[in-house]
């Protein structure tokens, strides 16, 4: 069985996600890939994630399918046009990727060339029809094509924006453009999540909550500053603060979030981020 098929089985699925390195070195990548390796049902694989240049998502995808594991392919619109978008997903389609996230993704000003020109040319919605669209076989002028493609779209929602209601009407579009599973953006204040879950619900799309591993208070505190959608609860960050192992304790707390939502959405999508060889020992901290 496959990603698709866990999650559409209603079994609780886990997920997590590797960054691609900037760089040709991907010794370090491997290790954290090995080491999630039979722990998750599939691993994200980020698309110059915060605008920051890295080694392509669909080289890094192909990497994890040579080792056995499954990829969800991020893909942004922030660096390609349609041509260029709808070329890369036919690509993927060939190379055998199956599951694909539909990002807008960050302004390139928040990354490392602010001088780059955004693409931007569709959004996430948009790019959900378009794979809707290769699936039946037709392009984005509407032109056959020879040989269409199947892939298991997602997309993602934040359930802790403040005001929720723009953020649940793009929800429900996305879902009408053919999302068929959604990762959230860090999940907090499980009050909020739990009432943003019973009005999602009626839709009938699993979503996996997402799980941030917090490494230190003063983490907790720039995630607050710089991060929309997410709100770290001064007690957690007072946690961090008074642990002598800040690390373990995010990882205590990670499994204890965990553990909370087990009964409350289809699965949890783990970010780790440079730390992915942790995720089975927050996984362990769940009682997984």
């Amino acid at each position: 069985m496959g990603f698709k098929e866990d999650i559409q089985s209603g079994k609780f699925v886990v997920t997590a996600e590797v960054g691609p390195p900037k760089g040709t070195d991907i010794t370090r990548m491997i290790h954290h890939i090995k080491a999630l390796k039979g722990k998750v049902a599939a691993l994200n694989v980020t698309d110059n994630q915060s605008a920051v240049m890295r080694v392509c998502t669909l080289a890094i995808a192909k990497v994890l399918m040579d080792l056995d594991v499954e990829p969800i392919y991020q893909m942004t619109c922030r660096d390609r046009n349609r041509l260029g978008l709808q070329s890369d997903l036919l690509g993927a389609a060939v190379l055998g990727i199956k599951n694909v996230l539909a990002l807008t993704g960050d302004h390139t000003t928040l990354g490392d060339h602010k001088d780059a020109k955004p693409v931007f040319d569709i959004e996430s919605v948009q790019l959900l029809q378009v794979i809707n669209g290769l699936n039946e076989g037709r392009d984005m002028a509407g032109l056959e094509l020879q040989g269409k493609t199947d892939f298991f779209a997602g997309a993602i929602v934040t359930p802790e924006a403040n005001p929720l209601e723009p953020q649940f009407a793009k929800f429900e579009k996305k879902v009408e453009a053919g999302a068929k599973f959604f990762q959230t953006q860090a999940v907090y204040d499980m009050k909020k999540f739990h009432n943003f879950m019973e009005r999602a619900s009626k839709y009938n799309v699993p979503i996996l909550a997402g799980v941030l591993l917090l490494k230190s208070a003063g983490m907790a505190k720039f995630l607050n500053k710089f991060v929309a959608g997410i709100s770290v609860p001064d007690e957690l960050i007072q946690e961090l603060a008074n642990a002598e192992k800040p690390l373990q304790k995010g990882i205590e707390i990670a499994g204890r979030q965990i553990a909370e939502l087990k009964d409350v959405c289809a699965g949890v999508h783990v970010m780790a981020i440079g730390a992915e060889d942790k995720v089975p020992d927050i996984l362990a901290a769940a009682g997984l």
